[in-house]
């Protein structure tokens, strides 16, 4: 029986029901249900995957290519606000009815599959791209790479932004495992980009024993730079004088190096001026990573949620200047390496405001409580319900030369943006 659904509500809350799990990874049934929607397109398709940088690689990707003036659509995830947010189309949000209509088509062509709710969106998004005639076609990895839902697409170029230690329940316990869960989305006689300098054995072996034209970050490619502009070094060409990204970090010319590899690699098919580079690298958004509200106090969201990520969040914090003290909001999830990513957290913060996060993988407060302690952290330790309680008890405190960072969690950044939003 046909099901059809009036609201975007009502479409996401059937299709989070379809499947026994929230996580399951394997490619049969995507594949299965993506021969079944006949969805093609000759648009050049980019998949990105990797730990941390993912969604800044794929924004820095989509801006570009969009200020060269190609049509160009982006899937990501999660969302911080809004489901429309994961799917892009010229550098604005799906409508809600587009999504419906792209849930419909995969909802006819699944029979009787069951499909998980990023299994079915990943499908949706590369429907609703196929009727839209676009040049470029910009897919995220979920989790890991060679079983997510995205790699049953074949990628023209694939990227891998690095490789650290996170979802180790389901991608291995080790960098060599999760190399080479990431480099699944590499392919035979395809550029084949790594941003990761010190790459794991596993993904350069996986890269050799396919074919795939390996790219490393540091061998292959890289960039230089001073406090005014910064230079990038490709394999056959060099891209001088580019300011650097609005995108905050240092580590974000890891991320766009990555970026002009892959588009090197591709520039037959999709030649992109410099003046494009420089314009996408100026204009490029995104909410949530290393992202400076204006006013003050100063406050930072940040979705860093590992030990990798929260190390780059501490170096960014510590660039910023000098602050009398640092409020740290985070809540975190219960799978994470909530240690580690404390720990890289603890030189920068002052006061901690620790807050529960919903649901069964949310962490509790007294948990991260229990772990700061046990790491000997110094300065105040407060419990709340949710983040933005944690938020409010902050901005009423802070002094007006303070800074309240917000981290831990899409979820928790997205529950304090909702305040921040509603606030302007």
């Amino acid at each position: 029986m046909r099901v059809e659904f009036a609201s975007l509500e009502a479409w996401l809350t059937h299709i989070e029901g379809q499947h026994s799990r929230p996580i399951d990874l394997g490619l049969t049934r995507v594949q299965d249900v993506l021969v079944a929607l006949a969805a093609q397109t000759s648009a050049v398709v980019i998949t990105v995957g990797g730990t941390n940088g993912k969604g800044s690689t794929c924004a820095m990707l989509e801006a570009i290519v969009r200020a060269a003036g190609y049509s160009v659509g982006l899937y990501t995830s999660p969302h911080l606000l809004r489901y429309n947010e994961r799917v892009r189309i010229n550098l604005a949000e799906a409508s809600d009815a587009q999504l419906c209509a792209a849930f419909a088509a995969v909802e006819a062509a699944r029979g009787a599959t069951s499909l998980t709710y990023f299994e079915f969106g990943t499908l949706a998004a590369w429907w609703l791209f196929c009727q839209q005639s676009l040049d470029v076609i910009i897919l995220e990895v979920g989790l890991g790479g060679r079983l997510d839902a995205v790699n049953v697409i074949e990628p023209d170029c694939a990227i891998v932004t690095g490789v650290a230690m996170d979802h180790m329940d389901y991608l291995g316990d080790t960098r060599e495992k999760i190399g080479f869960e990431k480099a699944g989305i590499y392919r035979a006689g395809k550029p084949a980009i790594c941003g990761d300098p010190q790459p794991p054995l596993t993904l350069i072996e996986h890269a050799r024993a396919i074919g795939a034209d390996l790219l490393v970050q540091g061998r292959d490619y890289g960039f230089s730079g001073d406090k005014q502009q910064w230079k990038f070094v490709g394999r056959r060409t060099s891209r001088n004088s580019l300011a650097y990204p609005a995108l905050r970090g240092a580590n974000q010319l890891l991320n766009a190096s990555s970026v002009l590899a892959a588009l090197e690699a591709l520039e037959e098919r999709l030649p992109v001026p410099m003046q494009a580079v420089r314009q996408g690298l100026m204009q490029v958004e995104l909410p949530g990573r290393f992202q400076v509200l204006p006013g003050r106090p100063s406050v930072v969201l940040d979705v860093a949620h590992n030990p990798q990520a929260a190390a780059v969040l501490a170096d960014n914090l510590a660039n910023m200047g000098f602050f009398p003290d640092t409020w740290a909001v985070c809540g975190m999830l219960a799978d994470k390496d909530i240690e580690g990513t404390l720990k890289a957290m603890l030189p920068r913060v002052d006061h901690w405001l620790l807050c529960d996060l919903p649901g069964p993988r949310g962490a509790r407060a007294a948990e991260l409580k229990a772990t700061l302690q046990t790491l000997g952290a110094k300065g105040h330790i407060e419990l709340f319900a949710d983040p933005h309680s944690a938020f409010a008890s902050a901005r009423s405190r802070v002094g007006e030369g303070d800074r309240i960072v917000t981290f831990g969690s899409f979820l928790t950044v997205a529950d304090v943006m909702q305040v921040v939003t509603r606030a302007t």
